[in-house]
């Protein structure tokens, strides 16, 4: 049976505000000269081996503006609208909120509601890890880790029209969205709140984190009202419950 889940894991990088201060350390912004724009995003949908990358000069209108990234924030959020589900790290409180300034600032509505995933929560509500970045997290995990940027002046680079700087932040924004796939999948058993993928994919008694069939009950579990089955998915490991038991 073809997947009905749409499940998008995304990661936005963006220019800088250029602003005024009075000096170098620990200053207040006296005004602002020019406000942040997208650069670019990188997305996959989970299941799908390829994991794609958007940027500025992919678009007709870089040549006339370059900092004009309409249709940049246009196709994210069609793939937003396109998704049930959509992963991030740091993304409820970064990614998400970000794209949505950059959609209202287009005039775009919002797109069609989904549940999110935020990997940074993930980790901080169930471990302890010395650091919850997400290039930490993979090391730690041994899942991989970031592509070295070799610093702002990348970001100096795109914003100047640099080619290799392009080059370098589309597979830097790429190198992300693959660790932040391996990160979800090793955090995704541990995570008690995960969307329920089973009811979306109409398969409501298989794994609702992963949808797997391989299931296993594994003894009782008990509430203050009742005793239920208690399941484990032998494809990803997650807990569940299964029926009540009279």
């Amino acid at each position: 049976m073809t997947s009905d889940k749409k499940v998008l894991l995304f990661d936005i990088e963006i220019a800088p505000i250029v602003g005024y201060t009075w000096g170098l350390w620990e200053q207040n912004v006296i005004d602002t000269k020019e406000e942040w724009y997208m650069l670019t995003f990188s997305y996959k949908w989970l299941g799908e081996k390829k994991t794609h990358v958007r940027a500025l000069p992919d678009y007709k209108t870089y040549k006339k503006d370059k900092k004009n990234d309409k249709e940049l924030v246009s196709e994210l959020w069609r793939l937003f609208d396109e998704a049930d589900v959509v992963i991030a790290h740091n993304g409820d409180a970064f990614d998400i909120k970000k794209a949505n300034i950059r959609f209202i600032k287009h005039a775009l509505c919002p797109p069609s509601p989904f549940k999110s995933i935020d990997t940074k929560k993930v980790a901080k509500s169930c471990f302890k890890f010395d650091s919850n970045k997400l290039d930490n997290l993979g090391k730690y995990l041994g899942v991989g880790e970031k592509l070295d940027t070799g610093g702002f002046e990348l970001w100096l680079g795109c914003m100047s029209g640099d080619k290799k700087s392009w080059k370098l932040m589309c597979d830097y924004n790429k190198q992300d969205v693959i660790l932040l796939e391996k990160v979800y999948l090793a955090l995704r058993p541990w995570m008690k709140n995960h969307p329920n993928l089973s009811v979306l994919d109409n398969k409501p008694h298989n794994c609702p984190n992963c949808t797997s069939s391989h299931v296993t009950h594994r003894g009782y579990g008990m509430n203050t009202k009742s005793k239920y089955e208690r399941l484990q998915c032998q494809t990803c490991g997650a807990w569940f419950k299964g029926c009540n038991v009279k």
